[in-house]
């Protein structure tokens, strides 16, 4: 699994992640995850959020799907992420493709 960059306490973000990376996410206690990054926009390898959502759960994690574009980052959905960490089992795990998508979202939903 890549590396994890944590934000706050209760809020880090990695690189994409695969579905054999949920246990060792579980393991590490974090309680949710968030997917930021859309379904294919690494082509047809990348997991899809579907995929990611059955192993999480397996995992006994929380699964959310927010896919943002890289640089188009809109008002809702800072607003949507506000209100999905106002809501997650925390520590929070936020992913895309590098992990800078995420934490970008994470700071704009600060203000939103």
């Amino acid at each position: 699994m890549s590396a994890i960059n944590q934000v706050t306490p209760n809020f880090a973000t990695a690189p994409q992640l695969a579905p054999e990376h949920m246990a060792e996410v579980a393991r590490l206690g974090f309680q949710t995850v968030i997917a930021n990054r859309p379904d294919f926009e690494g082509g047809p390898d990348q997991p899809t959020a579907q995929a990611m959502q059955a192993a999480a759960e397996a995992a006994g994690l929380a699964f959310h799907y927010l896919p943002v574009i890289s640089g188009q980052i809109t008002p809702e959905q800072a607003q949507a992420m506000k209100q999905l960490l106002a809501q997650a089992a925390t520590p929070v795990l936020a992913y895309c493709r590098s992990g800078a998508r995420s934490t970008e979202l994470f700071a704009l939903a600060q203000n939103a």
